[in-house]
């Protein structure tokens, strides 16, 4: 073996021994809370690395929990209504910022962008009047005004840049047709634009999903509250008496969901991020 071949080598075998790095340190941490949330209570506090047997005592207490079922189930409604809204705005203004010219429209861009800038805090009291003045304290509604706030935004900055590189001979053709607007956008692009619907689609869910600071905010009892609310109202008292296993257990129980969409749509979540990086 050459020196040439031992230099590809050596830089083949440090590929792969930073990849191995990259996903320990990523996956390491839902590892352990997995193999945590199945331990009984006596051996919390005993590290270790593999499960000697299976205890599925802590997934029984939070769903014997009425409270925390009843914000997976909040949870899942508003994060559903802030995809479909999203999407449904951001579809409708990426075919005007994209396709239609007129004058402003990259002021509107840089405007779009500009209101993702802000953080959360930075908005919460003036936020938090609003949704007092419109009777949407302690309601799922207050929760979807404002995560669709937030996640708007990227939705329309990125199914606008989808939305120009799609070509003009189609539109084209459906105006000869005598198609209206909303029937070229639902008929003619809709189809095609599915790639980076649900890239932007999935992002706002997961965004929704795993907010805490409004959703802590904006809802006082337990039949409104969301599900990162009620993992932290689990925690209670001192350190040493913190039900880490059920923690652990809500913990899995709201991340697996994701992974599992994450895995489905990860085509289309690449072909989606990667839209309009490249012109033909």
């Amino acid at each position: 073996m050459n020196q040439y071949q031992l230099i590809k080598l050596a830089k083949r075998v440090g590929l792969y021994a930073l990849i191995a790095v990259v996903m320990v340190y990523a996956i390491f941490p839902f590892y352990y809370a997995v193999i945590t949330s199945l331990k009984p209570s006596s051996e919390l506090f005993r590290v270790d690395f593999w499960l000697s047997s299976l205890d599925f005592g802590n997934y029984v207490h939070i769903f014997t929990q009425k409270s925390f079922v009843r914000a997976i189930f909040n949870s899942i409604l508003v994060s559903i209504s802030v995809v479909f809204i999203a999407l449904l705005l951001g579809v409708t203004a990426s075919y005007a910022l994209g396709r239609v010219r007129f004058r402003g429209r990259t002021t509107v861009m840089l405007v779009v962008l500009g209101v993702s800038m802000f953080p959360q805090v930075a908005v919460l009291s003036g936020l938090f009047e609003v949704i007092r003045s419109l009777n949407l304290y302690n309601n799922p509604g207050g929760l979807i005004l404002s995560y669709t706030i937030f996640t708007l935004p990227f939705t329309v900055w990125v199914l606008t840049t989808f939305m120009r590189q799609l070509p003009m001979e189609l539109e084209e053709a459906a105006i000869m047709d005598g198609a209206t607007p909303w029937v070229t956008i639902t008929k003619v692009f809709l189809p095609l634009m599915w790639p980076a619907m649900a890239t932007t689609g999935l992002l706002a869910f997961i965004a929704a999903w795993n907010e805490f600071l409004f959703a802590l905010t904006f809802t006082l009892t337990d039949s409104q509250r969301t599900v990162p609310v009620a993992i932290a109202l689990i925690s209670g008292g001192s350190q040493h008496e913190l039900p880490w296993g059920p923690i652990m257990a809500a913990s899995v129980t709201v991340t697996v969901p994701l992974v599992v969409l994450v895995m489905i749509f990860q085509r289309r979540i690449v072909s989606g991020l990667t839209a309009g990086a490249v012109k033909g």
